[in-house]
């Protein structure tokens, strides 16, 4: 079911919307599953050298395979815009079938 609507949406859809609230919700933040999310918050407010590009991806793979079942991560890219929009590229596999996902955790993320 889509969080914004209600509707209900196809199983690709529904991935990529639980991969955008995972990778943008803090650790810690959810009362009752303080577990719950990513490190890419924290992270993304850094400065994007090298380094910090590499703690997002792990970050990312982390959150990915702890939390989403549904999809297995093949690689992960950044793609940064301007002011402050950040956006990282899931490609994956789901259901033997590739997919490539891309998920806003910069300025323009919010669900």
């Amino acid at each position: 079911m889509s969080a914004r609507t209600g509707r209900s949406m196809s199983r690709l859809a529904h991935i990529q919307q639980s991969l955008a609230d995972i990778l943008t919700t803090p650790i810690g933040s959810r009362v009752m599953r303080r577990e719950y999310g990513s490190e890419v918050p924290e992270l993304i407010d850094q400065p994007l050298n090298g380094a910090t590009v590499l703690r997002i991806y792990a970050a990312t793979a982390y959150a990915v395979l702890r939390w989403e079942h549904r999809i297995a991560l093949t690689g992960v890219q950044l793609e940064r815009g301007q002011d402050g929009q950040a956006t990282l590229i899931l490609d994956g596999t789901t259901n033997e079938q590739g997919v490539q996902l891309a998920v806003p955790v910069g300025a323009e993320a919010s669900l």
